[in-house]
Parts: structure tokens; C-alpha cells; sequence
């Protein structure tokens, strides 16, 4: 038998009314949250249209379609939320469904995965539940797949509605300053090989993190303690954690040549959420750190997203040397589910957008209905850079912000990527030497 899971009772209204269009197939998203002892689904997500699909691509399901949104979308998601599977409604036989199902589940799991910084651990859960529905008899099949054996066998999973799933989930958040300087030996960089570059550094990051002190409200806590012990465990719990790592000097004290570098800088908000099924201070301290390491990586490819963008629409690859250029990264906003508890989902806001843009994405990426003034943008804003910040920089006559231009940021020797979030503000500096 496959496992169990327990899913807000929203979900099944969602999945109902697509039964309803009477447009086949129509497929999506489960997000939730696993265990060892339960698993909890609290949102299920359509997959948008294509603007320029025709009527016979609607009748087919475009897998690569599938399985972009699925990465867009888990970037959207805070610590302790991810997406555990795919669901399909259509009429035509299970055994279909599922075999195209258990191929989504492996490609997303691989598209996904190459986006992480950290490989899955021995204690992760590795089974995706994959669900079948029949618009028209109403009939669901549930199984879940191993994704770490591609040969392994769907197995028969329950599925189960409950009110109230995350009402009483607990949330930790905390801010954590970020300070690390990558660098750029090749002048000649590509995308491919800078990305690479990028990743490698922010891995040494990441192993910083996961080796830092966690403090919860203060108090450094036994892992096996209860968050919640004391407490009515019907009601949500908020609490503040610190993190305080340490440099590893290893990975500091190294001369090596190079042409250029990229320096991420600030502070960031980082917020996990924690199923109500007595959350131990391990759990709390895994997804809060994978939450803002993720968040930090996420930041850095959107932006090298936009600076290939930028190129491929012909920007002006000039460019002085010796300069110093100034980019925002993207601020964390946040986005409270309509259900009881805490649980929010989050989208990234750039420095040249406002936050209807905010809501346009998540009503297109999630398909939820949100008003400006119900997100929660308070906890980061963006830098305000002062000439003494980069008076460093040995040719810089201004700190005026230059538009992210994908020609200037290749090809050159590379510079200072400066991610500042002052609660979280960020911003990016390239710049050569």
C-alpha cells in the first residue's frame, strides 16, 4: 500500500469545478507537505493555458508546458511547501493517465532538482503522488511513485478530505545577512559556464548554512524538541529563528586569479511552515535553512534569466572597462492562502515593477484571486545604495542603477553581483578588475 494523504478540503471544490468545464485533459499541480507520518496537500494548481494553442493542441496534454510551470512554481513556494505531484482530469482510460502522470513526476523531479543547490538527503521523502480523475463518473485514482527508482511501480495511495489541513501549522521565520564574493576567472564567460561557476560558489554557501548555529526564539533547542510542546496544538504558532554561521575559512582564505567576480550582499527574510503532527526543532531548522538558500539561488537566476533576455533582444553590448555595474535582484513579497492558518505562498518583485504585476503572476502561476493590499510586502524593501558602498570600485563615478543588459553582464570580464536585501533588499554589482 502507497502512502497517505490528507488534503484540505478547498482542494476538492478546485478539482470539482474543473470537472465542470467540460474541457479534457486539463492538468496540475499538488503542493503540500510531506512526512514520515502523514502527508498534507493544501493546494491544487491548473497548469495555464498556452496563448497560441489551437483547439486540437487544448485536446493534448503539452508535457514540456507541464513541467515549466511546475518549476516556475516551486519557486514561488517558502520552506516546508513543495510540489508533491500531478493530477489529471479526463475521460479517457486510467492506465493512460497514470503512465503520462509517472512520466511528469520524473521530469519535474529532474528539471526541479538541477534548480537545488543540495541533493536529496537519506530522510527525505521520495514518493510523488500522482491523481487521476474522470470528469464524468467522478471516480479518483491516487498512487504514488518513487522518485528514486524510475523503474518502480505506481502503488495504490488513499486520498483523503479534511477541513482545516494547516490551521494550526506552525510558521518560523527569520532574516539572515548575506556577504559572499564569487569569482569569475574567465573573461569570455557564457551563460552555461557562469550559472555553473554561480552554483558551485553558492554551494560552499550552503554548506555554511546547513553547519550554523539554529536558535529558536533564542534558545538553542535539542532537535528532537517539540516547537509546539506547552502549547494547544490547535492553534498556529509563530516563532523567530536565528541563524548564525560562521565563514568557513577554507573557502575564504583562497588567492586564486581571476578576471572578475560577483559579490552577493544584504539581508533576506527566509519563512518556513511546519504541519501540525508534533513538528520537531530539526524539521523546523532543515526547511527553514533550505528556504533561504533556495531563495538567495532563485534571486541570482531570475536575474541571469533577465540579463539573457536582454541580450538575445539586442541591447547595447558596450561597455567601459574597469566598471562597475549596479543591478537589483528581486524583492521576496508574500502571498496568504485563502485558508485557516498561516500559509502563504511568495513571488519575487523587481525593482521596475509594482505589485499588481505581483498579482497578475500569481493569479497566471497559481491560479489565485489576490488584491494588492492582501500581500505582504513589509519584511524586505529594496536598498537604497549609497556612493560610500561602492567607493571600492576603482572607476565607479555613479551608483545610478543600470538596466540589466545581458551583453554587459557576458563577454567581459565578469564583476560584482551585490544582492543586498535590507530586509531584504537586493541589488547586484558587476564590475571588472
Amino acid at each position: 500500500m502507497g502512502r497517505g494523504y490528507i488534503v484540505e478540503d478547498a482542494v476538492e471544490g478546485y478539482l470539482s469545478e474543473l470537472c465542470g468545464q467540460n474541457a479534457c485533459p486539463v492538468s496540475g499541480l499538488l503542493i503540500g507537505q510531506s512526512s514520515v507520518q502523514r502527508n498534507f496537500v493544501v493546494m491544487a494548481i491548473r497548469t495555464p493555458e498556452k496563448e497560441e494553442s489551437t483547439a486540437a493542441h487544448r485536446n493534448s496534454l503539452d508535457k514540456e508546458w507541464v513541467t515549466e510551470h511546475a518549476r516556475q512554481v516551486s519557486r514561488m513556494l517558502p520552506g516546508g511547501l513543495s510540489v508533491l505531484g500531478f493530477f489529471i482530469i479526463d475521460e479517457n482510460d486510467a492506465k493512460d493517465a497514470v503512465t503520462t502522470l509517472q512520466y511528469l513526476v520524473f521530469a519535474v523531479e529532474n528539471l526541479i532538482s538541477s534548480e537545488h543547490l543540495c541533493d536529496l538527503a537519506d530522510e527525505d521523502i521520495t514518493d510523488r503522488v500522482t491523481l487521476h480523475i474522470n470528469p464524468k463518473t467522478r471516480k479518483v485514482i491516487c498512487r504514488t511513485v518513487d522518485i528514486r527508482d524510475q523503474k518502480s511501480m505506481a502503488k495504490p495511495a488513499d486520498w483523503r478530505y479534511q477541513s482545516g489541513v494547516c490551521s494550526s501549522w506552525s510558521k518560523v521565520s527569520c532574516s539572515l545577512n548575506v556577504s559572499m564574493l564569487v569569482p569569475m576567472p574567465n573573461s569570455q564567460t557564457s551563460t552555461l559556464s557562469m550559472t555553473k561557476q554561480l552554483k558551485e560558489q553558492l554551494m560552499l554557501w550552503a554548506n555554511q548554512i546547513g553547519k550554523g548555529a539554529f536558535l529558536i526564539d533564542g534558545q538553542k533547542l535539542p532537535e528532537d524538541a517539540e516547537l509546539t510542546t506547552g502549547q494547544k496544538r490547535s492553534v498556529t504558532q509563530a516563532f523567530t529563528a536565528q541563524l548564525l554561521v560562521t565563514p568557513d575559512k577554507r573557502t575564504t582564505d583562497v588567492v586564486q586569479q581571476c578576471e572578475g567576480s560577483i559579490s552577493v550582499r544584504g539581508a533576506i527574510h527566509g519563512t518556513a511552515f511546519l504541519h501540525s503532527n508534533k513538528p520537531k526543532a530539526r524539521l523546523a531548522e532543515k526547511l527553514l535553512k533550505k528556504d533561504v538558500v533556495s531563495t538567495v539561488f532563485t534571486r541570482i537566476q531570475m536575474l541571469l534569466e533577465e540579463l539573457q533576455i536582454s541580450e538575445e533582444e539586442g541591447s547595447d553590448s558596450s561597455r567601459d572597462r574597469n566598471k562597475t555595474d549596479l543591478f537589483y535582484l528581486p524583492c521576496r513579497v508574500y502571498c496568504p492562502l485563502k485558508l485557516a492558518g498561516p500559509v502563504c505562498v511568495c513571488d519575487y518583485q523587481f525593482s521596475d515593477e509594482g505589485l499588481s504585476e505581483v498579482t497578475d503572476r500569481l493569479k497566471e502561476m497559481l491560479d489565485i484571486d489576490v488584491a494588492v493590499e492582501d500581500l505582504d510586502h513589509t519584511h524586505e524593501t529594496l536598498a537604497k545604495v549609497k556612493e560610500r558602498d561602492v567607493i571600492a570600485e576603482p572607476a565607479v563615478g555613479t551608483t545610478e542603477v543600470q538596466k540589466p543588459n545581458r551583453n554587459n553582464f557576458l563577454g567581459v570580464a565578469m564583476a560584482t553581483a551585490i544582492a543586498l536585501l535590507a530586509t531584504a533588499a537586493s541589488m547586484l554589482y558587476l564590475s571588472e578588475v
